[in-house]
């Protein structure tokens, strides 16, 4: 497997972290019988726990396949996994500043993630262009 692809498992772990901890730190108050009870996440900090958990499943689709799609279109395989890394680490610092109520440096970070997203995406169009 490629560092890349390794990133697709990392960043679909980091959003199942993301909502599983704030499960597991206040076990005493969640009912696994029912898992979406909005009373759980009337607590701020669970509310954006949430949201970071959703956000993370609005975005893993888009990334997992803009990453096969560059390795299956024989894309630059360095420049892929490079790529795919500062992505899981701008995605690691997106959920850090929502859990942390940081608005305006979340949305940065948001931007800073998808602009990757569609590099990687777009690098089979540009790979002639590309070192390799």
């Amino acid at each position: 497997m490629t560092l890349a692809e390794w990133c697709v498992l990392g960043a679909l772990l980091l959003y199942l972290v993301t909502i599983g901890s704030i499960k597991w730190i206040r076990f005493r108050g969640f009912d696994n019988s029912r898992p979406r009870d909005p009373a759980f996440y009337e607590d701020a900090i669970a509310q954006r726990a949430l949201g970071a958990h959703q956000n993370g499943i609005e975005t893993f689709p888009f990334f997992a396949f803009a990453v096969l799609l560059a390795e299956f279109r024989g894309s630059p395989q360095r420049l892929i996994d490079e790529l795919a890394v500062l992505f899981l680490i701008v995605r690691i610092a997106y959920v850090l500043t929502y859990l942390g109520n940081r608005p305006t440096l979340r949305s940065i970070l948001w931007s800073i993630g998808f602009a990757i997203n569609l590099a990687i995406f777009f690098m089979p169009m540009l790979k002639r262009f590309l070192p390799v």
